[in-house]
């Protein structure tokens, strides 16, 4: 699965000792111009986790995982471009409005 996939989940983890649950899009794709439709996918990737979050859908499936702060880590394959970086950025912020959090690792 990947940020292709836009109805799943890719990956989830949930470690209730530290309190978190991560659920991570696989970012495979370059940063290279135009990138108005890597965008588009990682926005709609991040949308679907929303609703997955808000729906109740983490802690049916993962019951460990109530009470846990939820995360959402884009693991990118590419170094991201400015833009991408202005996007994750504004993306961040209305994410943790929603009460989650979302990071970006590279590698």
């Amino acid at each position: 699965m990947s940020i292709c996939d836009l109805g799943v989940v890719d990956i989830i983890g949930v470690d209730p000792n530290e309190g978190v649950a991560r659920l991570i899009i696989s970012d495979h794709l370059e940063w290279i111009n135009p990138i108005d439709e890597h965008l588009l996918l990682l926005q709609e990737k991040i949308n679907g986790y929303l609703r997955f979050l808000e729906g109740g859908e983490l802690e049916q499936h993962y019951p460990d995982s109530k009470g846990c702060g939820c995360e959402i880590e884009i693991a990118m394959k590419h170094e991201p471009s400015d833009e991408a970086l202005r996007f994750v950025e504004r993306a961040r912020k209305i994410i943790q409005s929603a009460g989650f959090d979302l990071i970006y690792k590279v590698g």
